[in-house]
């Protein structure tokens, strides 16, 4: 489990560096987009009894 939350917040960090730099609203739009998907994943797997149910 750990392995998917290392990958999903290193994914975001990336996605961060992106929408600094940023200057198309297209980009930034898709990357925010992106991070409230990790957001979410990350949410869900951080729930208490998320890890009991697999």
């Amino acid at each position: 489990m750990s392995t998917v939350i290392e990958n999903l917040l290193a994914r975001k960090q990336k996605l961060v560096e992106e929408l600094e730099k940023a200057q198309v609203v297209e980009d930034r739009d898709r990357i925010e987009h992106q991070l409230e998907q990790i957001n979410t994943a990350l949410d869900f797997l951080d729930r208490p009894g998320s890890r009991d149910q697999r």
